[in-house]
């Protein structure tokens, strides 16, 4: 056996380090980096792989941010030949640092890197957890799509009724030059622009700003963490992906989706933050089944007794134009894109807005895709009725715009939670779609964030 693992991965000289390879999705995979290998000299970062996000491979971890062990940067890889990568570079560790996975396809990969000779690492709180000098509250999910942003905008409006200077940290998104996303501070929709924000960038900044808050993200979040201390009184992080927190939370809210029962219980690392909360939301009552709500509670029961359980519904608002506009017309769909890709849901507000309030027929999107929005189709195949608002470069954008302007519809309703108008020309008029937290179960997320409030007199 040792035999056939040497001949598999032989060790080239590494002065004693050892190698590791981070699988990753532009995000986790550097902030694991960052506060854990970047300046342990026993450990040598050989490169990063790239998945789930298109054409964030083949590109370099620059040396800017890699630091002064890393003279070179790091290379960017895609993940599909990590098994060989293991073998050429005679990997010792591989670290798994993305979200939002099935068990299954986290242990799939695992088997991969122990079959090669490697470790296999998953990293926890003790060794990525940021502590901050203000009081965090880190709003999380079981999943992609459950709810988090509707719940992160309800607590930041209940942190400032209360008097609080606030800020967002949002997870990061960054897609494009590494060195200038370093620390990326939005106050306007300007902002934005400037930053050259993807579509996925705008979905989780846009609200936040319209409501008069700042938001942090980019590559170096102990950085970033450092900055928003100066200025603010509590640091709400806004978690993505459903992947744990990269601060130490003070408070820790974690929304559960009834729609999807079970999967709290199966998806990494979504069941350790689900284990970890001392809030669970459970969010859409109101479209959930009392079946599915009870699966939830008895997880809540089962692995996380001790979490203060609040249940709210995700209530359908209209953000501009008239649901009247949609009764008996062709409608094209529009939903937020990472909520229906990864996040795996087949539909949205956007869809169920247009059969609630009277469509007299739901358009098809897909023979209309083009280019990549095509692909997705492919690669997605639970999409039939919906199209995703995918965009996370220009010319992406631009396909998604041809996409659905050369659709045979009516109206577009769209539940992207930004105005895809400053981004797109759209030929069709338009009604946007949204949801707002309404919280149903005493003591509510107010009752809740007032009393930590009132006890770390912050």
């Amino acid at each position: 056996m040792k035999d056939k693992l040497e001949a598999r991965n032989p060790k080239p000289e590494t002065g004693g380090r050892r190698r590791v390879l981070i699988l990753g999705a532009a995000g986790r995979d550097f902030h694991n980096f960052n506060v854990f290998f970047r300046n342990k000299p026993e450990y040598e970062v050989v490169a990063f792989t790239a998945t789930q996000i298109p054409d964030i491979e083949n590109r370099q971890y620059p040396p800017e941010l890699a630091g002064k062990l890393y003279p070179q940067g790091i290379p960017i890889l895609p993940e599909a030949g990590f098994p060989a990568l293991i073998k050429q570079y005679g990997i010792d560790v591989v670290v798994f640092a993305y979200s939002d996975v099935r068990f299954e396809y986290l242990m799939d990969k695992g088997s991969t890197a122990l079959a090669c000779g490697a470790d296999y690492w998953l990293m926890g709180g003790k060794s990525t957890m940021v502590k901050s000098s203000k009081p965090v509250i880190a709003v999380c999910a079981v999943r992609t799509g459950a709810g988090k942003s509707q719940t992160t905008r309800r607590v930041a409006e209940v942190l400032k009724e209360l008097g609080k200077r606030i800020c967002v940290v949002r997870h990061p998104m960054p897609y494009g030059n590494l060195v200038e996303q370093e620390v990326q501070r939005y106050d306007t929709v300007e902002d934005m622009v400037r930053h050259k924000c993807t579509i996925e960038e705008r979905e989780e900044y846009e609200l936040h700003i319209n409501q008069g808050t700042t938001v942090f993200a980019g590559v170096d979040y102990e950085k970033i963490l450092r900055t928003a201390e100066k200025e603010f009184d509590v640091v709400l992080w806004d978690g993505g992906n459903n992947d744990l927190s990269f601060y130490v939370p003070d408070l820790h809210i974690v929304v559960a989706d009834p729609l999807r029962p079970g999967n709290e219980n199966s998806y990494y690392p979504g069941a350790s933050v689900f284990r970890s909360a001392d809030v669970i939301v459970i969010n859409k009552m109101d479209s959930a089944t009392p079946e599915q709500i009870a699966a939830i509670k008895e997880s809540a029961r089962k692995y996380n007794p001790d979490a203060t359980l609040v249940e709210a519904n995700s209530a359908l608002a209209v953000m501009s134009g008239n649901e009247a506009d949609i009764r008996g017309k062709r409608v094209l769909v529009v939903e937020d894109g990472p909520t229906t890709t990864h996040g795996e849901m087949g539909y949205g507000a956007g869809l169920v807005a247009a059969k609630r309030f009277g469509a007299g027929e739901i358009i098809d999107p897909r023979p209309f895709a083009v280019g990549s929005i095509h692909r997705a189709y492919d690669k997605y195949s639970h999409l039939k009725e919906i199209l995703p608002a995918l965009g996370y470069g220009e010319t992406q954008i631009r396909e998604l715009e041809e996409t659905i302007n050369q659709a045979s519809a009516d109206l577009v309703v769209t539940a992207t939670p930004i105005d895809i108008t400053r981004i797109l020309k759209v030929n069709k008029p338009m009604v946007r779609i949204g949801y707002a937290l309404k919280e149903l179960s005493s003591p509510d997320l107010k009752d809740i964030i007032t009393r930590f409030v009132s006890q770390r007199n912050a």
